[in-house]
Formats: C-alpha cells, structure tokens, sequence
C-alpha cells in the first residue's frame, strides 16, 4: 500500500493544517471511542487529509450501525447499514489544500466500529488517508457546529482502533459491501458464552483463501457434516473426535449454497446465485461423490434475499423451502394461501428514501413445499421479509426467524426481527416501504415472539439432541449481527405459540450462520457469511 500522511485536526480555528507523517498501516482501521461498545453509543469523528487534486476523489465510509458524513462543513453522505457503506463523490465537496472529513456516527447494540477511507479513483487507486489511532474522536456530543473546519477539537481524545480492514466480522466492506476480503480469526471456543453446563468446542477454523465463508449445513448417513460456501463450492467434514476433522472439497458443479438437505439418499441444493434454484445431488455409481446433478425448478432470486433454507418435511416424504422478498414465487402448482396481494391502502405508500425493495409487491418471502421429485409445488405460507430457514417443533408445525427492515426502526411501520409460527394458510403481512400490515390487524397473524433488530440466519429445533428436555424442544434460532443463538421455549397460547427467548450461545465475534443436530447428540454450528473468517464448532 502507498505510504500516506497522518491526519491532525485543528488546533485552534485561525492556525493551518499541521500534517505529519503517520506510519503506514496494513489496511484501513476499525475505530470506537472504547474497545467495549454500548448498545446505544454515538461517535462525533474528525479528520484532516491534504489533497492536492481534488478530481476523482472518492471517500467511504462504513459504520456499525449507521453514519453521517460531512466534507469542510458541508453533508456529504449517509449509510444506515453497514455493509452498504456511504461512498462519496467527493470533488464537489474538497479544495487544493486543506480538507476537513467529519462523521457521525451510532451504535444499535451489540458490537460497532467505524472504517473510512479518502482515495483517488472509485476503485480506490491512490490512499489518502485512512481510519486509524491518528483520527480524533469523542464519544461524547460536541454540540453544533462540531463538522465545521473552523471547529476547534484539540481536546477530542485519540480514536481506539478494534479492528483492521478485512477482519470478522464485517469483512472488506469496501470491496462489495463485506462480501469479499473478510479475514481475523475465528473466536475461540473458551470466548464463547454459553449456559451453565454446555460446554463449546472450535472444531474447524475454515481457510477462507482455500475455502471460502460456510453459510450452510447438513449431515449425510454417515455422520458426515455437509457444508456450503456463499459464494463457492460444497465441502464434505469427517468428524474424528477431539482431532482436526477431514475436510474435502465435494467434487460438484453447484455452488452457492444457502440451504442444504440430505435426505431421500439425495443432496438437496437451494442455490442463491448464477442459475438459482433446488437441485438434487445423487452418488449413482457408489464412488461417494455426487456424479447426477439435477436442476428441479428454477427459482427466480439471488443475493441476501434469495432462495434460503430447505428441510424435510413434517410427513418425511417432502421437502420445505424458503425465499426472500426479492425472489420470485416458483410458479406453484397450489396454494393454501389465498391469493389476495391487492396492496390498496388509506395512506399512500412511501418506498424506502435508499430505493430498498422498491417496486417489490406482496406477498414477498415465502415458503413452499414440494416432493422429492421437485414436481408439484404448493405455496404454504407467506408474508416474510427474509427468512433464512426454517425447523419443525415436534408436532411438526414450522418455524421461522423472519428479517427487520433495519432503515426503519424509530418509525412506526417498524418491525423487529421475528420468530413465527409459519401456519399453513397464513400471511404475515409484509410490503415494502411504509405499508407492512401491523400485527394487530385483524387479518395479521402475530409472531411467538419479537426479538429486536439483527440479521436472522440458522432456525433448528432441539429435537434429537443430548441436551435436558427443556433444550430438546426449544427452537433455536440465530442472529448474524449480534452473535447471538436464542433458545426459544415454547409455550402454548389460544391457536398458536408464545415463546420465551435465552441467550444460548454468544461472543464478539460470532457471525452465526446455520445450526444442526447431529446424529451424536451434538448441535454443530457455522460462523461466516459476507466474506468473513468462517469456523465450525460443536
């Protein structure tokens, strides 16, 4: 990387810029104003960068969870989500010479930081300055006109760097959004919080340049775990005990895998990406690689908000699938929900102000069931706005953890994240900007529990697992962007459920992707997803 100056803010308001040489670090940092964040912490951050050309200049800005930037006094820029980082055309805001770079930004709980570079070029050719220990930062508001050049900051204290560019859990959010570089190390299992009695084992920390980010999971009938990169190829892990398990690339032209079945003597694949649908994976000729790979219905979807989960059905002899708000219904054959998506309403919709979802109408993400030829399918329950996966309780009622719409919270169409009940026949009511259906309305059918915002991804139930009854029937569900595994424990109320949430399994970092119980009595998880390092433990 090319050596760049330091950044020093204003000392007093009639005094020049003072640059001094700042020692070339291997990426941009993650900043806070403590190595600790609070779940409702705001940052006020500065920066002097000098630009001898301003032509071309692009600055990005990335904040757990959102941020605001101002360029020599004037906004700039916004993002309210993290991986979609504030990338700035900056000219119109710099001079030759001296530049002021100011930010705010805000926490909504769990971990945070904040990364920014200045660079020449959109694909950020030259550094100009970078994030990093030599940025002022507070943690306690300035009051107005703290973004202007001429603010004085000379007692704002040194920013504390948590983090380098690349690290888990957000990944090279400058190189699409944290969906490739990622990096860091997987957390260690004696790290993790878990209950009184459980105890948590690393069994696999995944090479991410060999191996990508695991963000699916299956065990086969040989005790074998089957895991799916996000954006690569299928691995096959031979669990050895307390040793390191054998680890093999599966030898297969599907990728992208972001549900994963094994049943039927059959790999079923929900593939997110390139030529999305469900395939099904079959060893004919006994050589334990997967040599028939058949496409069963094309699913029109891609990206966070794709095809997602698959899991055997209630009766054994079906499968059950999921998808996203921004992917098509798959043309089903039959429906138990009536088919009423008419979006006509008293006050006039408004679409998110960042374009999110727009144009995407009702009945958004959905889930289906289907046989094990992929022949007929039949529309089950819809409703969601993304809901990764999916888990039967032992009555063979489904489960889900549905999505927030992050941009949203404060307003009153917010909704949090969600674990449902996904009852057969039922709409849950989502539409895109301000029009989700309250759960109060009497054609609205409420969740078992709202759980705050986060990033929803594995659902499991308990069931099978070597664990104390109460854990055997909760329904475990995870969240990516806090770290955090619930144990959901459910209690009957009228028709359908209430659930009491316990924090299961959590840490800092934990970017949980998908959970299963294993055949040994064991749940097995995976972190990763977004291009960060990716771990499996026990």
């Amino acid at each position: 990387m090319t050596t760049h100056t330091a950044l020093r803010s204003l000392l007093l308001p009639t005094l020049t810029f003072a640059l001094l040489p700042l020692a070339a670090h291997a990426a941009p940092q993650w900043i806070w104003s403590s190595s600790k964040a609070g779940d409702n912490d705001a940052v006020w951050v500065r920066a002097a960068v000098d630009i001898a050309d301003p032509k071309g200049v692009r600055v990005q800005v990335s904040c757990d969870n959102e941020c605001e930037v101002w360029i020599n006094g004037e906004f700039a820029g916004r993002s309210s989500e993290w991986s979609e980082p504030a990338k700035v055309n900056a000219p119109k805001f710099l001079k030759p010479g001296n530049n002021v770079i100011a930010i705010k930004g805000q926490n909504h709980g769990g971990i945070a930081g904040l990364v920014a570079r200045v660079a020449e070029g959109a694909k950020g050719g030259k550094v100009l300055a970078e994030s990093g220990a030599a940025w002022k930062l507070t943690g306690t508001n300035p009051g107005a006109g703290w973004e202007k050049a001429e603010f004085n900051d000379a007692a704002w204290p040194a920013a504390v760097v948590t983090a380098k560019l690349g690290d888990a859990p957000w990944g090279d959010v400058f190189s699409g959004g944290g969906r490739s570089g990622g990096g860091g190390q997987a957390l260690p299992a004696d790290q993790l919080q878990v209950l009184p009695g459980f105890k948590a084992d690393l069994v696999y920390a995944v090479p991410k340049s060999e191996q990508g980010s695991w963000v699916s999971l299956t065990v086969d009938p040989k005790g074998r775990l089957i895991a799916g990169d996000q954006e690569g190829w299928l691995y096959r892990i031979t669990l050895k005990g307390a040793g390191e398990p054998d680890v093999q690339q599966l030898q297969t032209q599907i990728k992208q895998a972001q549900g994963l079945l094994y049943a039927n003597n059959s790999l079923y694949v929900s593939r997110n990406g390139g030529a999305s649908g469900l395939y099904r994976l079959r060893d004919t000729n006994g050589d334990d690689q997967f040599d028939e790979e058949t496409l069963l219905r094309k699913i029109d979807g891609g990206g966070e908000h794709g095809p997602h989960g698959v899991i055997l059905g209630p009766d054994g002899k079906s499968l059950l699938i999921t998808g996203g708000n921004h992917t098509k219904m798959p043309m089903p054959e039959k429906s138990l929900v009536p088919k009423l998506w008419g979006e006509d309403f008293i006050i006039p919709r408004m679409w998110d102000a960042n374009g999110h979802a727009a144009n995407i109408y009702a009945p958004g993400g959905w889930i289906c069931r289907t046989d094990f030829d992929g022949k007929e399918w039949t529309l089950v329950t819809a409703g969601f706005r993304n809901e990764y996966d999916i888990a039967l309780n032992a009555l063979g009622q489904v489960f889900t953890y549905d999505s927030d719409m992050e941009w949203d919270i404060g307003s009153p169409w917010y909704r949090p994240t969600r674990a449902i009940e996904a009852t057969p026949g039922g709409d849950f009511g989502w539409k895109s900007g301000t029009s989700n259906t309250p759960e109060y309305f009497a054609d609205a059918l409420p969740p078992a529990i709202n759980l705050g915002p986060g990033s929803p991804t594995g659902v499991v139930s308990g069931l099978g697992a070597k664990f104390p009854a109460k854990y055997q029937h909760a329904i475990y569900v995870a969240d990516w962007t806090y770290g955090t595994m619930y144990a959901l424990h459910l209690k009957p109320n009228g028709g359908g459920w209430l659930a009491d949430k316990e924090e299961f399994v959590a840490g800092k970092p934990l970017p949980l992707t998908d959970v299963v119980i294993h055949p040994d009595g064991a749940m097995y998880f995976l972190i990763g997803g977004r291009g960060t390092q990716s771990a499996l433990y026990r």
